[in-house]
């Protein structure tokens, strides 16, 4: 497996609106970005991957970019980007901007002149079809396509000027670009070069699967019931016809040329072979991308991410085992996040949240990303195990994100008068919302936690916990056991002490399956065998050990600060959450 620096490298992933507010209007800006690069370098991270903060309306938080070339002034300014650069640079880091080009804003330039008229030279850079009729002549949209952030709204949308449908498969703010059309390409290989240009080190590249449609454009499978009208088409763009084509393009045109580094946000595939095709070291397009199988472990099989579905530890250890083995046997190459803005808090997902639990849930968590193959990447407050807000929240206003409002606004219509389903869907909102990620970061126990000043209304609420759950407290903390920011701060350090284990080695998960535990052993070139033992369960457990590993001494646990006291052999005892990390003969 060859190596190479961005592969051992640690990203951290800051969401802007929700990080550091420098000026008072409640925003979190660049500048804020700054300020906090101390704390990120004394945490152990690399590259800072920040979501868009290009010139944007916020109809998607920053997803929708009305100027690829300018940041939004309630960000900041290019200079502020330029000195951000600069300051990263002085500490040994690098910065990752968020690249989204399978769709831009309703209000780019682009946008507005291809929508002025059929004739506009622009008109192709979008993709537009002519309606259906019903048999009252009103128009209707040219296929069944369910809308990603709102799937009971169609995916396209009408034009009256122009009489035609664009096509809009998040929202009808964020028209979907044309990449069939080389002007549209040519241009998006100008916008990464512009900031490459500017000291970026690359690209995390937004739902980037999804550039490429079937240009028959039929209607999709009635996947979600008779009774719905529109339906997800994802069949006929995620991952298709000439996505391979339009990245190779890219690669040789762009990337190479500035040795950039790339993570592919690529929902919607779990084939091995497919998605090796995409990272496979030398020949692939991308560095590597996010597989989504942990992070929809809790949908429902074959519907859309809203939804609840029951997962075991079996199907966690299967997920992790299928993609570790896969990249080290066809030699490409992972991510490693459980986290990210557009999924709810780890801790709650996938753990016990709990005052009793809380700090043994996310240091469990910590453990295991720290000691998987792949590039690490962590998401803003998961260092402190951040947690889902309460189930108080009023979705109606304190949920800010289109998503969770498109759907709550969905359930009230169609279960509005049956409070049985209605508490199902508010139970699905609770777990799943992305507003869960988004909640301002929590710096100190001060007024709105450090995020802003006091007296300033944050753009979003503070979550309700943050005078326990802060970066000031865990930072100091001398008491009895790591907080969850020292755990992971320890870890960091350790992957990197070892990265012939942790960042190359060999993986092999160990012992029998079990409802309970998850465990496995890395092999490095120098630094030898080392076993993890997860125990993914609120219970006291016994993990058999199996007859052919031999621990030579146990090195970490998250139950205390040094060494855990557990038998060598036989059988070990874990607490509810535990983890523990042994070096074998």
């Amino acid at each position: 497996m060859s190596e190479a620096w961005w592969k051992e490298a640690v990203v951290y992933q800051v969401y802007p609106s929700s990080f550091k507010d420098t000026n008072g209007d409640g925003w979190g800006d660049i500048k804020g970005i700054t300020s906090k690069l101390d704390y990120l370098k004394d945490l152990g991270i690399d590259i800072l991957w920040v979501s868009p903060m290009y010139k944007s309306p916020q109809a998607d938080m920053g997803y929708d970019i009305s100027d690829y070339k300018a940041i939004d002034p309630i960000y900041g300014t290019n200079e502020d980007i330029d000195n951000l650069v600069s300051e990263l640079k002085q500490r040994g880091m690098k910065l990752m901007m968020d690249l989204v080009v399978n769709h831009t804003s309703e209000m780019h330039d682009w946008f507005l002149e291809s929508r002025s008229s059929k004739s506009n030279p622009k008109r192709s850079w979008y993709i537009w079809k002519d309606p259906k009729r019903d048999e009252n002549g009103k128009p209707q949209p040219p296929n069944n396509w369910s809308q990603i952030l709102g799937e009971a709204n169609s995916a396209w949308t009408y034009d009256g000027k122009t009489d035609q449908y664009y096509l809009s498969l998040f929202t009808p703010e964020q028209p979907d670009l044309n990449w069939e059309n080389p002007d549209v390409r040519a241009a998006v290989h100008d916008v990464m070069k512009y900031w490459l240009d500017k000291g970026a080190c690359g690209y995390r590249m937004d739902v980037i699967n999804l550039i490429s449609k079937d240009q028959r454009f039929p209607d999709a499978e009635p996947v979600l019931g008779p009774d719905r009208k529109y339906h997800p088409g994802g069949k006929y763009f995620v991952n298709g016809p000439r996505m391979h084509e339009y990245l190779q393009e890219v690669k040789h045109k762009v990337l190479e040329k500035y040795g950039a580094i790339t993570v592919g946000e690529m929902p919607g595939v779990s084939d091995i072979d497919e998605i090796i095709k995409t990272v496979k070291s030398g020949t692939g397009e991308l560095s590597m991308i996010f597989i989504f199988d942990i992070v929809d472990i809790d949908n429902a099989p074959g519907k859309v991410r809203m939804t609840l579905h029951d997962w075991s530890v079996k199907d966690f250890r299967r997920i992790v085992n299928k993609w570790q083995r896969a990249m080290i046997e066809k030699d490409g190459w992972n991510s490693v996040f459980l986290e990210n803005h557009d999924n709810p808090r780890s801790v709650s997902r996938y753990t016990d949240d709990s005052d009793e639990y809380r700090t043994y849930g996310a240091t469990l968590l910590a453990l295991m990303q720290t000691t998987l193959n792949g590039t690490l990447y962590v998401y803003q407050g998961e260092e402190l195990g951040m947690r889902n807000f309460p189930k108080s929240w009023d979705p109606l206003k304190d949920y800010k994100d289109i998503e969770a409002i498109n759907f709550w606004k969905k359930s009230l219509d169609l279960y509005g008068d049956d409070p049985v389903e209605l508490a199902q869907q508010r139970k699905v909102l609770e777990r799943k919302a992305r507003d869960h990620a988004r909640t301002p970061m929590q710096w100190n126990a001060g007024p709105n936690a450090g995020f802003a000043d006091e007296g300033v209304k944050p753009w979003m609420r503070v979550n309700d916990d943050y005078r326990e759950v802060n970066a000031e407290k865990q930072r100091s903390d001398n008491s009895e056991g790591l907080s969850v920011w020292q755990f992971w701060q320890r870890g960091l350090a350790n992957r990197k002490l070892h990265k012939d284990v942790f960042t190359y080695g060999d993986f092999e998960t160990v012992g029998a399956e079990s409802k309970e535990t998850f465990a496995y052993v890395r092999t490095g070139k120098k630094s030898g065998k080392w076993l993890v033992v997860l125990n993914l369960s609120g219970k006291e457990v016994q993990w058999k050990m199996p007859g052919n590993i031999e621990v030579q001494g146990w090195m970490a646990g998250n139950y205390t600060t040094g060494k855990p006291d557990k038998s060598l052999n036989d059988s070990v005892a874990l607490h509810p959450w535990e983890g523990v990390l042994g070096r074998l003969v």
